[in-house]
């Protein structure tokens, strides 16, 4: 049976005619739930250490600065008050829509690493300090200036400096984003593709190296440097994104929510979670609904 709330879908004040919206907030805490919405976000936040930034089925307490790009339509996001005190929080939200580089202009090779950038956000981004740092004075230029030419200017400019670090951390699992995410290697998409067909089921490494013509040991190593995960952790992470997307968006049993995603043990299942997501199944699925607005 499918869970009757749903996400709250926020409407943008971003205009067709204008290529981004921005807004420069100042505030003692965090009220707006849980929401999606169609146009991409890149949102900062200031001073406010203790806040909860929930992203997908990613939940991280945040320190004094945080900033995270999400390009996911689908993808819920929220950042909660939880244990922040401050009393002084600036927020600035940029939001803009998909078509901004036109379907030619970001496929030209100057635009190479903000397309990669922006397919990665597609399960949320989040900065490295040192990041942070190098677009804080233009960030806050922006925020202060009119939305004419040379800010677009410094908006592209904000994105390309920020696309060079590819070590922005992915927040989201790919599959609780709903998003198909393949490597640039042709035998890594071919696995990837067969995992995300067969999840539910008993999947062995044997088979896999077989299927790309590897053996075991050579393809263990080749998918790690390719993906950056060992094969056991991408296929756990696989299934936990579909877990606890059934578990958000159904009433179905935690065991059943367990085996339906290929875990064949139910303790095991609760062990692996608690351990990834640093609450169980249980505690999971009661906080997400506290979030949820009937719409």
């Amino acid at each position: 049976m499918e869970n009757n709330s749903c996400i709250m879908r926020e409407i943008t004040p971003l205009s067709e005619r204008d290529c981004f919206y921005i807004a420069d907030r100042h505030k003692t805490e965090f009220t707006y739930p849980i929401h999606c919405h169609a146009e991409y976000e890149l949102n900062f936040t200031e001073h406010a250490s203790g806040v909860r930034r929930v992203v997908g089925d990613s939940a991280e307490i945040i320190g004094d600065y945080d900033l995270v790009l999400i390009t996911g339509k689908e993808l819920e996001h929220v950042w909660e008050q939880h244990e922040c005190v401050s009393k002084d929080i600036r927020e600035i939200t940029i939001q803009f829509s998909s078509d901004l580089f036109f379907g030619s202009v970001i496929n030209k090779n100057q635009f190479d690493s903000i397309r990669r950038m922006l397919e990665r956000a597609q399960c949320g981004l989040s900065f490295p300090m040192q990041a942070i740092m190098q677009v804080y004075n233009w960030l806050d230029k922006l925020a202060s200036e009119e939305q004419g030419f040379y800010a677009v200017m410094n908006f592209l400019r904000i994105l390309y400096e920020l696309s060079l670090y590819d070590n922005a951390q992915v927040l989201s699992t790919s599959s609780f984003a709903k998003i198909e995410v393949f490597s640039d290697s042709r035998r890594v998409q071919k696995v990837q593709k067969y995992i995300a067909d067969h999840y539910q089921e008993d999947i062995r490494l044997g088979f896999l190296a077989d299927m790309v013509g590897m053996t075991p040991v050579s393809f263990s190593r080749f998918f790690r440097l390719r993906t950056g995960k060992t094969l056991s952790d991408y296929i756990i992470d696989i299934r936990l994104g579909f877990a606890t997307r059934l578990l958000v968006d159904s009433t179905r049993t935690i065991a059943e929510v367990c085996y339906d995603c290929g875990f064949n043990n139910l303790s095991n299942f609760n062990r692996i979670f608690k351990r990834k997501k640093d609450c169980s199944p249980k505690e999971f699925r009661e906080n997400y609904r506290k979030k949820k607005i009937v719409i």
